[in-house]
């Protein structure tokens, strides 16, 4: 029989991911093979998008977490005329190229989200999946659905044995995200070999009680299946009694390596190239043409010509939709402008926000972020966030609000669960759909829960803002377990990532109001659980000093002998330090250091004129001090935490590692016996 086109556009998919992995010598051909045929029937008859305008709003989500499946995505990309053109998927893992190893966000148009760190993707989808109906529910209207995008999430079997993927189903079948569909590719391979070496759960069974609705698919090769399944998923009016209020598992079974007569259904499939010879057989296997490499057949190329024409119609009819919606409500449709161009995402807030006054005893950093958050939340309308379990202590509450729930999606307070990874994965996800500003709430110590998703957005750009309160030994009495040492440093190390530990009250309302100014990437907003003193400085001296990254404090008289740096809580600690010095007629420098990363993008004279280079200097902060050692000269003082913490009340352990104004002074004294410091 004549392979129908529908059989010829699949196996195009196949040879171009075989093509290109072989030509590459490196990368994953099995999936790409296994998958294409239930990919090709979501691609070309479910899925709703138009690569002439890649961003359109109301395009549906396509998330690919099993992301080192990237062929299959790239040869779609290409097929459908989002510009990949044949050279890119030949340089498949080079240098330069457009088609990584992994999908990477903004790298490849076309590509919704970077993927390759297994279960990633799932939890993003998710966030997707919330943002998108939340930003729907304030603006669709009865005959107007402007926005109402579906995401569909491809993933396999390493998604589903991660973590994070169980957490962010968990948070997905509570919310009853029923604009979210996972097909799951069941292949029963990963790179080790069979599954069944240390996975035999059965995971539909396990979405089942997570609150999801399961089809399964007993040959992903079958169309006919295939179709019905994503007919049921997507239509309510196919659904049974309980499943349209639900997120859809289609579990489908495939065999990796499809076609090839030596690996398929092996893990050689999963991760290496078949090499030449098995090309080959796998080419003749499939009745394909043995020359020349990336072959697309001229039927097909036309065929997906006239798939994409018709993908696009569904925007001009969306645009239609548009037009009627703005006469029917026009203030509305103004809304939805300023949403859509990002006015109600970034920008100037808090700028009237009274200074708080000087008070020795001051406020936790933490109540001053909550306090400027209700302000900052009626100010920037697509702010929304929340916590994992840790609202009243990390201040993330929106008073006066509903919560988010399955009856109010609306509902502007997100209560994640103690899902702490699957949050920061999820708030990738709503920050990618660039329909809102979210945030998130966690104690620091519990960044590390959250560190591959953390990393992930700032390898996106993604402006997700992380807050991380208790930051230090200053948390007290729950001990070492909840009491952060090595975690500045480390945050601080993310490239692209941007750290703000705010000294008191007003550094903190000018760190969070620099923060929703931009969108250039995420940011954390590290916080004490304990009261600090709130300095007496202008506001505008504050917010200077808080974009460059840090700023002087107080010079205590002219040519000073020292200079005193700290971040956080260690600031007010510091002024208590210049204040002893003064008493003795000792000229020193007080400069914060809000955000180190800030500092280091300044040109060098700008921080030469806040450091003076050639004075000693005193660093301070209650943290692993490796990221203090880039200011310091071998002479210099660095005092911090080179051991875990105890359990007991803050100020013994101030008192005990050294954090009072004494012992500082004790170690100036120690380290330059001959200068009166001590």
């Amino acid at each position: 029989m004549t392979p129908s086109i529908d059989d010829r556009a699949i196996n195009t998919l196949r040879m171009l991911a075989l093509d290109a992995v072989q030509k590459a010598n490196s990368g994953h051909p099995g999936t790409p093979m296994g998958f294409a045929s239930p990919a090709y029937v979501l691609w070309s008859e479910f899925l709703r998008f138009n690569p002439k305008d890649p961003a359109w709003p109301n395009r549906d989500r396509f998330v690919l977490s099993a992301g080192h499946a990237s062929m299959l995505l790239y040869g779609f990309l290409h097929l459908f005329g989002y510009g990949l053109e044949l050279d890119d998927l030949r340089n498949f893992r080079q240098w330069g190229s457009r088609t990584p190893g992994h999908p990477e966000y903004g790298h490849t148009v076309g590509v919704e989200t970077t993927t390759g760190p297994l279960g990633q993707g799932f939890a993003n989808a998710v966030g997707m999946a919330m943002a998108l109906r939340y930003a729907g529910g304030h603006f669709n209207r009865p005959g107007f659905p402007i926005l109402d995008p579906r995401v569909f999430v491809v993933a396999g079997d390493g998604d589903m044995m991660e973590g994070i993927s169980n957490e962010a189903a968990s948070l997905a079948g509570h919310q009853g995200l029923s604009n979210l569909i996972c097909l799951y590719d069941d292949n029963h391979i990963s790179i080790d070999g069979s599954t069944s070496l240390a996975f035999t759960e059965t995971v539909g069974d396990r979405f089942l009680a997570l609150n999801w609705s399961v089809r399964y698919v007993e040959d992903g090769n079958d169309r006919e299946e295939v179709r019905a399944a994503l007919a049921w998923a997507t239509d309510p009016e196919l659904q049974m009694e309980g499943e349209p209020g639900t997120p859809k598992m289609i579990v489908v079974r495939t065999h990796i390596g499809f076609g090839s007569p030596k690996y398929q259904d092996t893990a050689h499939a999963h991760g290496s190239a078949l090499g030449a010879e098995e090309v080959l057989n796998t080419k003749r296997n499939l009745g394909w043409p043995e020359e020349p490499d990336f072959f697309v057949p001229a039927d097909v190329r036309t065929h997906f010509e006239g798939l994409a024409r018709e993908k696009a119609r569904a925007q001009t009819i969306w645009q239609d939709i548009l037009k009627k919606y703005g006469e029917a409500h026009p203030d509305l449709l103004a809304l939805w402008q300023k949403w859509m161009s990002g006015e109600a995402l970034a920008g100037p807030v808090l700028e009237k926000y009274p200074p708080y006054p000087a008070d020795p005893k001051g406020l936790a950093t933490r109540q001053a972020f909550g306090e400027a958050l209700q302000t900052a939340s009626k100010e920037l309308p697509g702010l929304w966030g929340g916590s994992a379990d840790l609202a009243p202590s990390n201040n993330t509450l929106i008073k006066g609000e509903v919560d988010c729930q399955k009856g109010t999606p609306q509902g502007k307070n997100l209560h994640f669960g103690v899902r702490e990874h699957a949050m920061a994965g999820v708030l990738n996800g709503m920050a990618l759909t660039g329909m809102v500003r979210p945030y998130g709430g966690t104690f620091l110590v519990f960044s590390d829960y959250m560190r591959g998703s953390m990393r992930l957005a700032a390898l996106m750009h993604q402006p997700v803002l992380f807050v991380l309160t208790h930051d230090s030994i200053g948390l007290g009495e729950d001990g070492p377990t909840h009491q952060p040492v090595e975690h500045l440093p480390g945050l601080r190390a993310i490239p692209g990532m941007t750290v703000y530990r705010p000294g008191d009250a007003n550094e903190t309302v000018q760190a969070l109001s620099v923060i929703l100014a931009e969108r250039t990437g995420p940011s954390c907003l590290v916080l004490t659980r304990q009261k600090v003193p709130t300095l007496p400085l202008s506001a505008d001296i504050v917010r200077k000093g808080v974009e460059t990254g840090a700023y002087v404090v107080r010079d205590t008289g002219e040519n000073p002998r020292l200079v005193l740096l700290a971040s956080g809580s260690e600031l007010g600690l510091l002024w208590e330090v210049q204040e002893r010095l003064l008493s003795r007629n000792i000229p020193v420098r007080l400069v914060s250091v809000p955000s180190t990363n800030r500092l280091n993008r300044q040109p060098r004279e700008v921080r030469d004129r806040i450091l003076l280079p050639g004075l000693s200097r005193v660093l301070v902060e209650a943290a692993h001090p490796m990221g203090w050692y880039p200011y310091a000269r071998p002479e210099d003082l660095v005092i911090g935490m080179e051991t875990f913490g105890a359990s007991a009340p803050a100020e013994r352990l101030m008192e005990a590692f050294g954090f009072t104004p004494e012992a500082v002074l004790a170690r100036i004294g120690e380290r330059w016996p001959g200068e009166s410091f001590r």
